[in-house]
């Protein structure tokens, strides 16, 4: 019960309604002071009974109400309802709460002895309720209003916020992984490898100073969107592929199942390099020299899963360790979670009898 409150309550917008409120009563005071002072033919009213029963009761009464309110619409808005069903359902509540009014100031006025309970008659009552009806009305959907108003301005706040920090979260990605790959052994081996085949396939190693060129450069200079297609990155993907394959010649085997289906897709940029890395990182062991990695990207349901396994090493280490161990996995995840807020999976598992490793991302299709 504790955590739904504290899910639904908001108790700064509690306050905006209550101090709107307290406002709208203190001009309807001094509204019946005035009229009190220069219409003297008004009917007489005591003043402390005016204050109590006029305006500390509705006070307390509208507040309680509109706090429920509060709550309930952002219930709604989570559930996307439509906006004819949105203001039906305030209009209902609208007049709902005049009757709630109206009825607690008839039950108070009988037990404070303001009116007799063999006097009372409900049609009296209900005439009552409609003569006020629509600024019962009117005070309602002002409140609505500033509700709406407050949860609108403050998705803007976390979607600026958000979008501050996916930039700059995609800057630190490409950053680590420059500075991954520009660490003195990739560069060294890369390098090494370029001059073997010189000798041996002239060809084949101008093509791989290409890829490294055009690696780096689409981790430089590419463009700051956070999402982009998913063939666009499984072209960025490719010149490091290709890279990996001459330094591991064949002790590395790389496998792809991708539905064509999904290329237009989006996904989070840069996102299957360091999953890859890490794979062949701590795929690579004593006992597994020669290692298979298996890249998949599958629909699956309303999201689009993309899953790296191989065949080596299993990890010894928790979840949480692995991430700080490993190539920009903390800030993938962080991405995610900035992303599609809790609608994604990131796990990274041994398989089954401990014959490999898995690394499996699930997010919506888009």
């Amino acid at each position: 019960m504790k955590i739904h409150l504290k899910k639904y309550l908001d108790v700064k917008l509690i306050l905006l309604l209550t101090g709107f409120y307290a406002l709208f009563n203190i001009v309807y005071v001094a509204k019946a002071a005035y009229m009190h002072h220069y219409f003297p033919r008004m009917p007489e009213f005591p003043w402390r009974d005016f204050l109590l029963y006029n305006i500390l009761v509705d006070w307390v009464v509208v507040v309680t109400y509109m706090t429920l309110i509060a709550i309930n619409t952002k219930k709604l808005l989570n559930k996307n309802y439509s906006w004819v069903k949105i203001i039906s359902i305030h209009t209902l509540f609208s007049i709902l709460i005049g009757l709630i009014i109206r009825m607690i100031f008839d039950i108070f006025g009988i037990l404070a002895g303001h009116i007799d309970p063999s006097e009372y008659e409900l049609q009296e009552s209900f005439h009552r309720f409609v003569a006020v009806m629509e600024l019962n009305f009117l005070i309602y959907f002002a409140m609505i209003f500033i509700i709406y108003t407050y949860y609108y301005l403050k998705q803007v706040k976390e979607a600026e916020k958000r979008h501050s920090l996916l930039e700059t979260q995609l800057v630190n990605t490409r950053m680590k992984m420059l500075s991954s790959q520009l660490q003195p052994h990739f560069l060294f081996n890369t390098l090494n490898s370029i001059s073997v085949l010189a000798d041996l396939d002239a060809g084949k190693a101008k093509d791989t100073i290409a890829d490294l060129s055009d690696f780096l450069r689409e981790i430089l200079y590419s463009s700051d969107e956070n999402e982009i297609s998913l063939g666009k990155e499984l072209k960025t993907l490719e010149y490091y592929l290709n890279i990996l394959n001459i330094r591991f010649s064949d002790h590395l085997k790389i496998t792809k199942v991708i539905d064509e289906e999904l290329l237009n897709k989006k996904v989070p940029a840069l996102i299957l390099q360091p999953i890859i890395e890490n794979s062949i990182k701590h795929g690579y062991s004593y006992g597994h020299t020669d290692l298979e990695v298996h890249i998949s990207v599958q629909q699956e349901g309303d999201h689009l899963q993309i899953k790296v396994e191989n065949n080596g090493e299993p990890i010894r280490l928790s979840e949480v360790e692995l991430q700080k161990k490993g190539v920009g996995l903390a800030n993938i995840k962080d991405r995610l979670n900035n992303l599609y807020g809790s609608d994604f999976f990131f796990k990274i598992r041994n398989k089954e009898n401990n014959v490999g490793v898995e690394t499996i991302v699930c997010i919506p299709l888009k």
